[in-house]
């Protein structure tokens, strides 16, 4: 048995897989203290043994970085770059609106240290003399920090000053976490490999505290293999991932495309959009040839960071998104949520603001007296009284505010799923789109309408996905290295530079079967794509590039220099044997009538059971499938059939896409 733990803004999810199927349970969220619900669910799911190992989701790094709330960080660089990280790329927070800024850094210029010394691409320039490097640790101590962070020039190619200053910090620093560039993200990017530095040195005091206490949990109650979810999809031991904080910044939603990967193989489709509609926020991913699309950089918050993600879009369209009217009376959705306390005003617990939710529950999508996640009753009521606030403001109706609290959010959950699909090159039309979360079944038809997509893969437990993916998640990391070497000149020193990864990863996950991936590009690019490659098969890296450029780009040069910048070697434990218990059911549940309300005003719907859906039952929209986890809306134009591992398959049943 393996069990998966998701924390989310509104509830939270455990998923229990073995050999004897699914154990479910869904427990509200409690922000204050995010462990006690952990706990609150596995006592709910009463498991009769403690599991072979726990993988937990967590937000608490995401958070930290989004609301800037970390530890009191310092950063030492090479003298004369302290304003590194207030330059940044001197690019635009958005290119047409001056009044638009960055955010600031996470550490501040008045904490950040010069030391003087100097290396270049060929050694050192400027030696490090012990007096500057006293001078730089008194410093840095003066500040009074809660951690530091390093981070000298070319010290992913020379780390020898490096090394001394961050040994001299730990000396003088006990107990102090000192973060060194070289042993996080030896990369080149001076700018990118700095942010990397200076956000793990601002998490890990937080998260590494969180870890602890997590991990400390789960072993008194017998758990002896407790994991966090990495950005990447993959799981970390606790004591690895309390070390590397800034791998756990897309650790919820990573959890999600794992899940929707494994939902879209068994379905037959291996070539995905994803849109995972939480309470906070939707999160749009894609996966294709059954695996998710990992990135080694990107910007989470604001923040770059040069460490492998899966490639996720996040905005601000989650079931407790608020709604509310701006200057120019425009209706606006999020970024502001109800959360889980107070949570949605349906919920009852006082929440008096019109959310998402509350315009599905005004508009019948989800029923009067519904229980949602197990626990927490609707009342329309309420929703409408909420409603009625905001509809008063735009001079609407509540019926018709309410749709236009969904389209709102709708169409910015459309343009995350274009920006990982059509501004990456992939076309929407030969992609399925698995819709999960507790709200992402009741706008999955609608933004499939969107996008032009043929089919909508909506999946059992579609609510609790996450916490799935991270049941099934098998344990991986990785370790990289800067070549920046000609493809000719990589083959012949390949086998040299990948030893010590490889050294590294069987130090940190024992046994794990390993895989490669060089970083490549034409000479003068700026930046790189990834090729795949076998050990001892070097001299393939440089066709492999003239491939993915084609397939990225539509052409390639085969007369042009190759070059790899880095070379990445990854190490995954072996995947979960045990086979899901998929829904295998042969009676069919009645159908209900139901009144909801759309566009075209008031029309009949049918009612369904989603726990008592049949393998190839079909239904014809306008349909409301009810579950516990999640609530699928089906339109008219749409129809639905149960498959063997009982998702419901979504298809146009009219002739002509609206």
């Amino acid at each position: 048995m393996r069990v998966g733990i998701d924390v989310g803004g509104t509830f939270t999810d455990l998923v229990g897989l073995g050999p004897r199927g699914l154990v479910v349970a869904k427990v509200p969220s409690t922000p204050d203290a995010p462990e006690r619900a952990i706990w609150d669910a596995y006592e709910r799911a009463g498991l009769a043994d403690p599991p072979d190992a726990l993988v937990h989701g967590t937000t608490v790094a995401t958070n930290a970085l989004l609301e800037r709330k970390g530890a009191r960080a310092a950063l030492v660089t090479t003298a004369g770059f302290e304003d590194l990280l207030e330059l940044r790329r001197q690019d635009r927070a958005a290119l047409y609106d001056l009044t638009r800024h960055h955010p600031p850094p996470l550490i501040p210029r008045e904490r950040v240290v010069g030391v003087a010394e100097r290396m270049g691409p060929d050694g050192v320039v400027s030696p490090l003399t012990a007096g500057a490097l006293t001078a730089a640790v008194e410093a840095v101590c003066a500040l009074g920090p809660e951690s530091v962070a390093v981070s000298l020039l070319f010290a992913f190619r020379h780390p020898e000053h490096e090394q001394r200053v961050a040994a001299a910090l730990r000396a003088a620093l006990p107990g102090v976490p000192v973060v060194a560039s070289h042993e996080l993200v030896p990369r080149l990017r001076e700018y990118e490999r700095t942010c990397t530095v200076t956000a793990e040195a601002f998490l890990r005091p937080r998260v590494g505290r969180y870890v602890a206490r997590f991990a400390e949990d789960a072993v008194a109650r017998g758990i002896a293999a407790p994991r966090v979810l990495a950005s990447n999809g993959g799981a970390l031991p606790a004591a690895l991932a309390a070390e590397r904080a800034v791998w756990l910044a897309l650790s919820g939603p990573a959890g999600g495309i794992q899940g929707a990967a494994m939902v879209g193989s068994a379905s037959g489709h291996t070539d995905l959009l994803t849109l995972d509609m939480g309470g906070t926020s939707a999160d749009a991913g894609v996966v294709l040839g059954g695996e998710a699309n990992v990135s080694a950089h990107g910007e989470i918050a604001g923040v770059p960071l040069a460490v492998p993600h899966i490639a996720i879009e996040t905005v601000s369209a989650g079931g407790g998104s608020i709604g509310w009217v701006d200057s120019g009376g425009a209706l606006r959705v999020g970024p502001e949520s109800a959360g889980a306390v107070p949570g949605p005003a349906c919920y009852g617990r006082g929440g008096e603001r019109p959310t998402v939710t509350d315009a599905f529950v005004t508009l019948g999508w989800i029923e009067d007296g519904a229980v949602l996640g197990g626990s927490v009753s609707v009342a329309r009521a309420l929703a409408e009284r909420a409603m009625a606030g905001l509809a008063g403001m735009v001079g609407l109706d509540v019926p018709t505010c309410a749709l236009g609290m969904i389209r709102v959010a709708e169409a910015a959950m459309a343009r995350a799923l274009r920006r990982v699909s059509v501004e990456r090159g992939l076309d929407p039309a030969t992609l399925t789109l698995v819709a999960f979360g507790g709200a992402g079944p009741l706008s999955g038809c609608a933004l499939a309408d969107l996008l032009g997509v043929p089919r909508v893969l909506l999946p059992p437990h579609a609510g609790v996905l996450s916490a799935l993916g991270m049941a099934a998640a098998a344990d991986m990391t990785e370790r990289s290295v800067s070549v920046h070497l000609a493809a000719g000149d990589f083959a012949t020193r390949a086998d040299a530079l990948a030893a010590p990864l490889v050294a590294q990863l069987g130090a940190d996950l024992p046994g794990a079967s390993l895989s490669f991936v060089a970083e490549c590009r034409y000479v003068g690019q700026g930046y790189e794509l990834d090729v795949s490659c076998a050990a001892g098969a070097w001299n393939d890296v440089g066709e492999g590039f003239q491939e993915a450029h084609q397939r990225a780009f539509g052409h390639h040069d085969a007369s042009a220099l190759v070059e790899v910048v880095a070379l990445r070697v990854i190490g995954r434990a072996a995947g979960v044997q045990e086979r899901i218990g998929w829904p295998r059911r042969s009676m069919t549940g009645g159908t209900a009538r139901l009144r909801i309300r759309l566009e075209e005003g008031d029309v009949d719907a049918a009612g369904y059971d989603w726990d008592t859906l049949t393998n190839g039952q079909e239904m014809e929209g306008p349909s409301v499938v009810s579950g516990r986890s999640a609530t699928a809306f089906i339109p008219r134009g749409w129809k639905g059939t149960v498959n063997r591992v009982g998702a419901i398959v979504v298809e146009r049943s009219d002739a002509e896409p609206r």
